[in-house]
């Protein structure tokens, strides 16, 4: 299981994302409870595919920081990959490999692509994971990577469950145990 403390979330950063999350509800379908389980899922796959731990980490927490609205924002993507460049690779602590790598997973996580960077592959894939909380059972078709569809098979009422263990609270994140295969 992916260790519980964040090595790119930091405070600043997580004030700043809080300061362009205003449109949507903090704690709604696309707000910290997502991001944090994105990570979880994205960090989980990570260690299987050999993506870049701090991009998934990142993502995790950038990829909807601009959402205006929970259900209809075809933009939101484009909005989050703007901001990953707007706080650029310094701010950020990666390359400028990864700051590109970033911005594109963010630009096009809701488009439904499959093909590119294995980086970019695995932050998507811990997206769709969290289909289940707005009611979608995540699709293996659907999914990038064999890590992504093999954790999905071996426990598929995990990922279409609505209460989730993973949050995001008080700058940390707090994972109650569940199985990982």
């Amino acid at each position: 299981m992916p260790q519980a403390s964040c090595s790119a979330i930091t405070r600043e950063l997580m004030a700043t994302v809080r300061r362009e999350f205003v449109h949507i509800d903090w704690h709604g379908a696309h707000g910290s409870r997502h991001w944090a389980r994105v990570r979880l899922h994205g960090l989980t796959i990570a260690e299987r595919t050999q993506a870049s731990a701090r991009v998934v980490e990142l993502f995790a927490f950038l990829h909807d920081a601009r959402r205006r609205d929970e259900w209809l924002d075809p933009d939101h993507g484009t909005r989050s990959a703007r901001l990953v460049q707007e706080l650029g690779a310094r701010t950020l602590r990666i390359s400028t490999e990864e700051e590109e790598l970033l911005a594109y997973a963010c630009q096009y996580h809701s488009d439904g692509r499959m093909e590119a960077d294995v980086t970019v592959q695995t932050c998507w894939d811990a997206d769709r994971l969290d289909l289940g909380r707005v009611g979608i059972r995540p699709d293996p078709a659907r999914l990038c990577t064999g890590a992504a569809r093999q954790l999905l098979c071996s426990n598929p009422a995990w990922f279409s469950r609505n209460d989730r263990s993973a949050r995001w609270q008080n700058g940390t994140i707090n994972v109650r145990a569940r199985p990982v295969p």
